[in-house]
Order: structure tokens, then C-alpha cells, then sequence
């Protein structure tokens, strides 16, 4: 007799049905702004590798000389055997760029995200966020058991009434840069909030460390922020930095705390401590070569200024992040086809990653991409959505 359990084809059915079923790609050869997909080159426009530094010969030169050094797995968990002389130097020089007293690595941002909100948070304290958070981030507010509450996004006036009646210890939680949508966060209001109610505040910056501010400080340095402002500063190394794991930023009791209670960094193995190396060698081009940043803004605006010409529904965002609002999920995917038709990948984005009746195309740049491209692109969406 069949197992009822592990019927899960009504379900496939349903999911397909809302044009919300997810397929995997398969893409061969490295990263880049050019893609090998199912046998044919496209331009790659849904890509999070914003400073072009995934493929990058010094980053991939780092990693090879660090598993000559130590190999390939780490072998255990930080805290066991698998904490090498090259994360510790890495920890130090994330701590040095985002001007914090101490930085801890974690194996994943969303690893990160459950982590340091259980272990600062219990039954009796309140957590609040932004309702366009990252699932990480949501996870991790329901993963602590503390009162969970999610505010308007955006808008620090809910914050406030919401944190005026939280009860416990408050822990505010919020994207820096918001990945489907590109804007930012209230940061400095957000800050003076925490400060004035004696809350906690915790930034998840995944998508500005690297891109915003002159050297690449991120959202913070965006708006002129220190430690003392934002104490929980969380950063990852899959995106801008072009390898892969993430880290947590701020004052040394903090670390200490987190090497002590968050079990997503206790309890599991350490990233490849190659993969440390090769972040330390993207940390060192992302701070020097800051012609990446000026690219990237140039096709930024430029992009913009050619999808408003267009008359393209582009949504408030001058990151890398530049969603075009679609609204039905079918159409979604039917554009995103059209365009991988004609040479360009861009990834169409449905519930429950957004909310229901806004999916949208989300286009994101590359500092190596070309003006060229950008224009070919701009060509290829007025032929599909106009």
C-alpha cells in the first residue's frame, strides 16, 4: 500500500498551475557576465557577482594557493578543529573595512541570520521587522520564540508605535539593501529609534557591503553610520566579494556572545579555509579598485535612464537591484522566456519571494558588464513588454 506521506503530486500540480513551480538551469564554466546555459551563450543580467570579482584571476589564484596550504574541507566546526590562521585573518580584516572591534564568520548568510537573533533573543522579547525582509532574517525572528511583529516596509512611523509597546528586550531587523526591490532601509531613523527605546538593531547588508559608499563600506558607510549606530552589522561574502559564506560585525562582547550561543555557528563546519583566502584577495580588490563601483553606477543610471525614455515600470532603486514590475507571475515568466529567446538572462521573480500580484523581472548589473550590453538589453525588453 502506497505511503499517502510522500504524495505530493496535487500539490506539484497546484504549483504549476500558479505559474509558481521552479526549475534549476544548468550553467557550465565560471561565472561572468557570459554564460554557457544549455548549450548556448547569454548575457548573464541575474547575477548577485555586482563587482565582477567571482571569476576574478587574483581571487581564483588565492583560492588554489589556500588549498595547496590547507586543503579542501575544514574538517569540523570553528570551534573544534576547523578555525585556521586564515580565517582568523580574515575575521580581523572584515572587522578593519566595516570599523567594528570584531567579525565572525559564518558558513552561510542565511546561517548567519538564524543564528544571531536566537542567540540574542528569548520567549520574553520582542523582535520586529521590516514585512520585505530576506527569509533568513524572518526565519530567524521565528527561530528566537520571541514576539514576533512585522512593520510597514519601510516606514519608521509603525516602527515606532510597534517598538513603543514591545515588552522584553527589542531586537530591530532589517535588510540594508532589500534584494527583490533594491531600495533601502530608514537606516539613520532606524538607528536614533534603537537608541531612543533601548532596542537592539540588526542590518543584514548582503546586497550594499561592496557596492555603496566611496570605499564599499555598504549602507552604513551610505549614510555616514558608525558602530555605535548600527552594533549588528551582518555581511555577505557570496555577492559583492565573489566567493561565498558570510559574517557578522561588531563590538567584541557581541562576538563573544555568538561564539558562545548561536548554534548555526557552533554546530556546523567551518567554510573551506581556501575560500577564506580567496575572500581576503576579493576584500583587497574591492577596497583598492574602486572603478568598480564607478562602473557599476554608471550602467546603474544609465540603464535607468533608458528604461524611463522606455517608459518601463522601473521601481525606486539606484543599487544594482532594478526590478521591473510585472504584477502576474504568468507574464512574468513568459517575459523572462522572450528574453533568454533573444540572448538575455534576467530571472523572473513570483510569490511568496514577493508579494502576491507583484512579480517582476529582476535585472541586475555587473561591474564588467558593457555599456553595449546594457543597451542591447534596454532593445530586447521594449520588443517583449512594449
Amino acid at each position: 500500500m502506497a505511503n499517502a506521506f510522500y504524495d505530493f503530486s496535487g500539490e506539484l500540480q497546484h504549483l504549476q498551475q500558479q505559474n509558481l513551480y521552479r526549475r534549476r538551469r544548468i550553467v557550465d564554466g565560471p561565472q561572468t557576465v557570459l554564460l554557457n546555459l544549455d548549450g548556448r551563450q547569454v548575457v548573464n543580467f541575474c547575477s548577485n557577482d555586482y563587482l565582477g570579482l567571482a571569476n576574478h584571476p587574483e581571487v581564483a589564484a588565492a583560492f588554489k594557493a589556500g588549498v595547496d596550504s590547507y586543503g579542501v574541507g575544514s574538517g569540523s566546526a570553528h570551534l573544534v578543529c576547523g578555525h585556521t590562521s586564515a580565517h582568523h585573518a580574515l575575521e580581523a580584516e572584515l572587522a578593519a573595512f566595516t570599523g567594528r572591534e570584531r567579525a565572525l564568520l559564518f558558513s552561510t548568510g542565511y546561517m548567519a541570520n538564524l543564528g544571531v537573533i536566537s542567540a540574542l533573543l528569548g520567549r520574553n522579547d520582542s523582535v520586529l521587522e521590516d514585512r520585505l525582509n530576506h527569509a533568513s532574517l524572518l526565519d530567524g525572528g521565528l527561530l528566537s520564540r520571541a514576539r514576533f511583529q512585522r512593520y510597514k516596509h519601510a516606514d519608521a512611523e509603525d516602527l515606532q508605535t510597534r517598538l513603543a509597546a514591545a515588552s522584553g528586550k527589542a531586537l530591530l531587523v532589517s535588510d540594508g539593501v532589500f534584494s527583490m526591490d533594491g531600495d533601502l532601509a530608514p537606516l539613520p531613523t532606524m538607528a536614533k529609534l534603537a537608541q531612543r527605546y533601548q532596542a537592539g538593531l540588526l542590518i543584514d547588508d548582503a546586497h550594499g557591503l561592496g557596492v555603496l559608499g566611496a570605499t564599499g563600506g555598504g549602507i552604513v558607510e551610505h549614510f555616514g553610520l558608525s558602530q555605535e549606530d548600527v552594533p549588528i552589522l551582518m555581511g555577505t561574502l557570496g555577492k559583492a566579494f565573489g566567493t561565498f559564506g558570510a559574517f557578522v560585525a561588531g563590538s567584541d562582547d557581541l562576538i563573544e556572545m555568538l561564539i558562545q550561543k548561536a548554534r548555526s555557528y557552533v554546530f556546523t563546519t567551518a567554510l573551506p579555509a581556501a575560500v577564506a583566502e580567496a575572500t581576503r584577495a576579493s576584500l583587497r580588490l574591492l577596497q583598492t579598485e574602486s572603478w568598480r563601483r564607478q562602473q557599476l553606477n554608471c550602467l546603474i543610471f544609465g540603464f535607468r535612464q533608458g528604461g524611463q525614455q522606455l517608459g518601463l515600470q522601473l521601481m525606486d532603486s539606484f543599487t544594482a537591484i532594478q526590478p521591473i514590475l510585472i504584477g502576474d507571475s504568468g507574464l512574468a515568466m513568459a517575459a523572462s522566456q522572450r528574453l533568454l529567446e533573444q540572448g538575455f538572462w534576467v530571472s523572473a521573480i513570483r510569490p511568496p519571494t514577493v508579494p502576491a500580484g507583484s512579480a517582476r523581472l529582476r535585472i541586475t548589473f555587473s561591474a564588467n558588464h558593457t555599456q553595449q550590453q546594457v543597451d542591447d538589453l534596454l532593445d530586447a525588453l521594449s520588443k517583449v513588454l512594449l
